[in-house]
């Protein structure tokens, strides 16, 4: 009988792999997602200290109040705009972004072309 993975297992392994060929520094640091079924999280972190610089989720009072629901793609574009404003406060202009194994389209997409239009570079 054949037996499929899961897809969380499946995205940890291609998150893994992608991990092997990026990481953040201090010029130029990671901005990673992840995507619950319920909320969205985004952190900008540099892995040369291994601390997190900025973060921002649709767990916080201020981004969920300014939504209707946390887990759609208008839900992820809000946050990529908080994270970048918070991000150009903190004066990180430069990332790589690290899709955290998730598929480029939809909600991640979403969250990576709202920080470009605030200002953001990756």
């Amino acid at each position: 009988m054949v037996s499929k993975k899961s897809r969380s297992k499946v995205r940890v392994n291609k998150h893994r792999k992608l991990r092997n060929r990026f990481s953040g520094t201090s010029e130029c640091p990671r901005l990673a997602v992840f995507r619950s079924n319920n909320h969205m999280y985004a952190q900008i972190i540099d892995d040369t200290v291994g601390s997190t610089l900025v973060a921002a989720s649709t767990l916080q009072k201020d981004v969920k109040a300014n939504l209707e629901k946390t887990n759609d793609v208008a839900a992820a574009a809000y946050l990529g705009k908080v994270i970048a404003e918070k991000a150009i406060e903190k004066g990180i202009k430069d990332v790589v972004f690290d899709r955290g194994g998730f598929i480029y389209q939809g909600k991640v997409q979403a969250l990576a072309d709202a920080a470009r239009e605030a200002g953001l570079n990756f």
